[in-house]
């Protein structure tokens, strides 16, 4: 009998699923009996065969969320008596083993490491979220420390669990498409140069220096242009950038992703915290250099002056001057852009590879492994 599986994560999907989801999600299917507890994107229905999403709240989305997430949980372990639930994230972790005791279910728990938890309330968001810094510092020992197996996706996040006295049950990267972003060579790299930023507009991501780095950049190659792909607190940056000539879009599916990258001369991701960053893989695939904050997980993706270039993370300055250097030079360009394509080769996996990396992790929490 294939393991019952409960996956539950703050993630937002749309129904039906698209293409790349529904291969993930397939293959999980050839290993796993599951369901997703998670929440749904704007105008998406909530409901549909194995997924039980939360609808968006008009206001305090996140807080309404967190705050029906234990009870959410509860009905599930009750209704589909899972044997395990793999748990995105300590605040998610903290509100299964609370469901655990309302629905007196022994499921085991298998806490997915995705970064690192201390930016949730540094970097994200408001700055009300810093009130909760000490609650919010005290949930990642708690969560890693009871948990019955412990995932990450980064020698990074390892080192945030093997600090707590934990050896991870598996790390690997998240689910990058191949049959999106492998199946073709990649396009030619644009003239005029490109920019590309894809992720949400938070401090944590470093959206703040790239919209004091863009103007300087803008000033020093001439043509030069940046799309922005994302939303969040930090829009009225993306906004006024737009105002100056830049794209920007909300959001976009994989495949849309793939054509922003095949657009783009470069991915400039300056995070502050990231605990792999799956667009960089994404990026690799599509033969796309990186621009990136030396911090968290991406350098243990991108090589400084091999297929990208490091900066410290906030820093406009240096960021700015790494950006010039990339858009202004094609042939450096083009040099960084083959060696990330050769990367990203090794990096990404098919889904029944994934689904393998994941039905793994839940045979070592069934096995009372670490």
């Amino acid at each position: 009998m294939k393991p019952r599986t409960l996956f539950v994560s703050r993630e937002r999907f749309r129904l039906p699923l698209d293409d790349t989801q529904r291969r993930k999600w397939d293959a999980v299917g050839e290993r796993l009996d599951y369901r997703i507890v998670a929440a749904a994107q704007p105008g998406s229905p909530t409901s549909r065969d194995r997924l039980a999403l939360a609808a968006p709240a008009p206001v305090l989305d996140g807080p309404r969320y967190y705050l029906s997430l234990p009870v959410r949980i509860a009905h599930e372990l009750r209704a589909f008596r899972p044997d395990v639930a793999v748990v995105q994230g300590v605040h998610e972790a903290t509100a299964f083993m609370v469901a655990r005791r309302l629905a007196r279910v022994d499921t085991k728990l298998v806490l997915d490491v995705q970064g690192d938890w201390h930016a949730a309330t540094r970097l994200y968001g408001s700055p009300a979220r810093r009130l909760l810094t000490p609650l919010n510092d005290a949930l990642g020992p708690f969560a890693v420390r009871r948990a019955d197996a412990v995932r990450t996706l980064s020698p990074f996040t390892s080192s945030l669990v093997r600090g707590l006295g934990r050896e991870p049950a598996g790390e690997f990267p998240p689910f990058v498409d191949r049959e999106i972003f492998l199946a073709d060579p990649p396009a030619a790299l644009p003239a005029p140069p490109r920019a590309l930023f894809v992720g949400v507009l938070e401090r944590y991501k470093g959206f703040d220096a790239l919209a004091d780095a863009w103007p300087r950049v803008a000033a020093a190659v001439p043509g030069a242009q940046l799309h922005i792909i994302g939303r969040g607190t930090l829009a009225p940056l993306a906004r006024g950038l737009a105002g100056e000539g830049a794209i920007w879009t909300e959001s976009l599916d994989a495949t849309g992703v793939a054509r922003a990258l095949d657009e783009a001369t470069l991915l400039c991701l300056p995070s502050r915290a990231e605990g792999l960053g799956r667009v960089v893989v994404e990026a690799m695939c599509r033969g796309r250099s990186v621009v990136g904050g030396d911090a968290g997980g991406i350098p243990d993706l991108v090589e400084d002056g091999s297929d990208g270039l490091l900066v410290p993370p906030g820093d406009a300055d240096a960021l700015a001057v790494a950006l010039v250097r990339v858009l202004g030079d094609s042939e450096l360009a083009a040099r960084l852009a083959a060696a990330a394509r050769a990367k990203g080769e090794r990096l990404a996996v098919t889904p029944a590879e994934y689904a393998d990396h994941v039905a793994a992790v839940v045979a070592a929490a069934l096995s009372g492994l670490p």
